[in-house]
């Protein structure tokens, strides 16, 4: 997939989990209503608009996993709201996660009919930036998760020197040495696009904290 023509610009993201309330919570996401309960809807909105107020139709996504929880079909309408030309890299919490079996195959078919998607792809892909920089995507970085233990090591990624972007971690970090995560809670609720993400690997491997989260407008 490296090197192809594009059309437009490229945007990576991950771990909107469209439809769960509990994410608020454990991710102290800014969607809560008076009483302080959690409001999904509320939350997937505010998600859709912050990704369409910067992807156009014509750009590239590269969505890295963990899209919906819930009724996966009907949720997977927030997804298909999103714009540009979207692949996914399936991650632990999509019901294609081909995990000990479980996934059933036509859970692909319908993830990418649903969820408007251009295809829908299981492990780690290498892809070259704009600049020729390659660089690995996978949901799951090489080391590190959202708790205290390291989940899922046979779909992990193996560390041979190269840049990763990934999901998993959520709020953990931004950036941790060579590793980028990419996921809304890192980035304020935003994609992040191929210009940032160079800016990135410009500077070296360095360790970054999240962004904050700006009230849902």
């Amino acid at each position: 997939m490296g090197g192809r023509q594009r059309v437009g610009p490229r945007w990576f993201t991950a771990d909107q989990h469209f439809g769960h309330a509990n994410i608020i919570r454990y991710c102290d996401r800014p969607y809560r209503d008076d009483a302080g309960e959690p409001v999904p809807t509320w939350m997937n909105a505010d998600l859709l608009a912050r990704y369409n107020a910067l992807v156009a139709e014509r750009d590239e996504v590269w969505l890295l996993g963990d899209l919906v929880m819930g009724d996966k079909v009907a949720t997977l309408d927030w997804v298909h709201q999103c714009a540009g030309r979207k692949t996914m890299v399936v991650g632990n919490h999509d019901s294609c996660f081909r995990n000990k079996g479980h996934a059933l195959p036509d859970w692909d078919d319908a993830y990418a009919v649903a969820g408007g998607l251009r295809a829908v792809l299981h492990g780690t892909r290498t892809l070259e930036l704009g600049d020729g920089t390659t660089v690995l995507v996978s949901h799951f970085p090489y080391a590190g998760d959202s708790g205290d233990t390291d989940r899922y090591a046979s779909h992990r990624p193996v560390d041979e020197g190269h840049w990763l972007l990934h999901g998993h971690v959520h709020e953990k970090w931004r950036q941790r040495g060579r590793q980028i995560n990419v996921g809304v809670d890192a980035w304020g609720g935003y994609p992040v696009s191929e210009e940032q993400i160079l800016e990135l690997i410009t500077a070296g491997p360095r360790d970054l904290p999240p962004l904050a989260w700006l009230h849902p407008g």
